[in-house]
C-alpha cells in the first residue's frame, strides 16, 4: 500500500526534498526517501549548505585538503557545493531517466551576490552546469527583474532553471513569460526544446508570517469589533490564497494556444513549486502548506521534518482547485484595512535575497575558520 507521501504523486504532485547533507547522500538516507516516500528531487540553498558545513564534520577532510593546497574560502565553497550537487544528481539520475525528465532534478543556487546582475548570473550558471555535466541539474535564479532577464537567456541557451524567491503572483507571471519567451527564442534558432526544464519556486509560509503580524498589529491598535467585521478569520489565509491565484495564472499561460505550439515541438511545462512549506506558526497544522496545495503539474519541496509529519498524518487528495475562484476576492479583503500585499511581496523577496547573501558570507567565514584550524 502506498504511503501518504507516495500518494501525492497519484494526485499529480511531485515531492522534492528541501535539504542536502553530504552524509545523507552517501549513507542511504536519501535513497530511502526516494524508495519509501516517493521523493523525486532535491533543492538546496546557501542557508542549507551553511548549516551542513558549520554543524557537522562531514566536510572537514575536504576543507583541510583544499586549504593546504592554498584554496580560498570561496574556491572551497565552490568545490564543496559542486561535489555535493553532482553526487546527489547521480543518485537521482535514475528518477530523471524513468520519468522522462519530469523529475529527478537537483537544484543549486547561484551566488546570491549576483541576484541583481543578469550577465554575471548567466555566466555563472553556464559554468556550473558545464562543470557538473549532468542533465538533471537546475541552477536557481532569484525571481527579480534582472533574474527574469537571465532566465530568458538561460532557457534560450538550453539550460535548466529553478526560479526562486517568488512571493508575488505578478512576479510569477513575469518569470513564467520569461521561460516561454526563452523557449520561443530557442525555437527560432532551430534548437531542441525537449532538453530544457524549469520550475518556478513560490515561497509560502513567510507570507502568512508577515501578513499575520500586520493583522495582529491592527487588532492591537483598532477597535476589535470593527476589525472582526472587516477581517473575519483571515489570519493564516493569505499564502494559500496567493498560491491559488498563482496556479490560476499558471493554467492560463501553460494551457494557452501560445504554449501549446511550443509543447507540440517538445517543450515542457514549467511547473509551480511550493517552497517554504514548513509551518512557522504553531497555531497552524504542521502540514498546512502541503494539504491545501495538492494538484496536477505541481511540486512541493519539504524539509525532512515536514515529510515525516505528512507521512504520519497528512491527507493526500487534490485540493489546489478548491476555492480558487474566490482567492482574488479574499486577498482584496485582506488589503481593505490598509495592508499592502504588493509591498509585502517585494519586502519578502528583498529580504530573501539578503538572507541568502548573509548565509553565503557566513558560510565563507565558517569555511575560513575551519580551514585555518584544520591547516594546523
Amino acid at each position: 500500500m502506498a504511503s501518504r507521501t507516495q500518494m501525492l504523486k497519484e494526485c499529480g504532485q511531485s515531492l522534492w526534498l528541501d535539504n542536502i547533507q553530504r552524509k545523507e547522500v552517501h549513507d542511504g538516507t536519501i535513497k530511502m526517501l526516494i524508495d519509501k516516500d516517493g521523493v523525486c528531487g532535491i533543492t538546496s540553498n546557501p542557508t542549507i549548505f551553511m548549516k551542513a558545513v558549520s554543524k557537522s564534520t562531514d566536510y572537514d577532510e575536504q576543507i583541510k585538503k583544499l586549504a593546504r593546497e592554498g584554496k580560498t574560502a570561496s574556491a572551497i565553497y565552490h568545490r564543496i557545493t559542486i561535489d555535493d550537487i553532482r553526487d546527489a544528481g547521480q543518485l537521482l539520475l535514475p528518477v530523471f531517466e524513468k520519468t522522462g525528465g519530469e523529475d529527478g532534478f537537483v537544484s543549486i543556487e547561484l551566488n546570491p551576490q549576483h541576484a541583481f546582475d543578469a550577465e554575471k548570473s548567466i555566466a555563472e550558471a553556464r559554468g556550473i552546469l558545464s562543470e557538473i555535466g549532468l542533465p538533471n541539474i537546475m541552477v536557481k535564479v532569484p525571481g527579480t527583474a534582472q533574474g527574469a532577464v537571465a532566465v530568458r537567456e538561460l532557457i534560450a541557451q538550453g539550460l535548466n532553471v529553478n526560479i526562486t524567491l517568488l512571493f508575488s503572483p505578478m512576479h510569477y507571471r513575469r518569470v513564467a513569460l520569461a521561460y516561454i519567451e526563452g523557449l520561443e527564442a530557442r525555437d527560432k534558432q532551430g534548437h531542441d526544446l525537449s532538453v530544457v526544464h524549469s520550475v518556478a519556486s513560490f515561497f509560502l509560509s513567510r507570507i502568512d508570517t508577515r501578513v499575520d503580524k500586520k493583522i495582529d498589529a491592527l487588532f492591537s491598535k483598532e477597535p476589535a469589533d470593527k476589525l472582526r467585521a472587516l477581517l473575519p478569520g483571515l489570519r493564516g489565509q493569505t499564502a494559500i490564497a496567493v498560491a491559488k491565484v498563482t496556479y490560476a495564472i499558471f493554467k492560463e499561460l501553460f494551457f494557452s494556444a501560445r504554449f501549446t505550439k511550443l509543447e507540440q515541438k517538445g517543450a515542457h511545462i514549467q511547473r509551480p513549486l511550493w517552497a517554504s512549506t514548513s509551518t512557522k506558526d504553531p497555531q497552524y497544522r504542521d502540514v498546512k502548506y502541503v494539504e491545501a496545495l495538492i494538484g496536477r503539474h505541481t511540486i512541493n519541496t519539504l524539509p525532512p521534518e515536514t515529510i515525516s509529519a505528512f507521512r504520519d498524518h497528512g491527507v493526500a487528495k487534490p485540493t489546489i482547485e478548491d476555492g480558487i475562484e474566490g482567492a482574488p476576492e479574499l486577498l482584496k479583503k485582506i488589503e481593505e484595512p490598509g495592508i499592502s500585499l504588493e509591498k509585502i511581496y517585494q519586502e519578502l523577496q528583498d529580504e530573501g535575497v539578503k538572507a541568502f547573501e548573509t548565509s553565503y558570507l557566513d558560510l565563507l567565514k565558517s569555511i575560513e575558520e575551519k580551514a585555518q584550524a584544520l591547516r594546523g
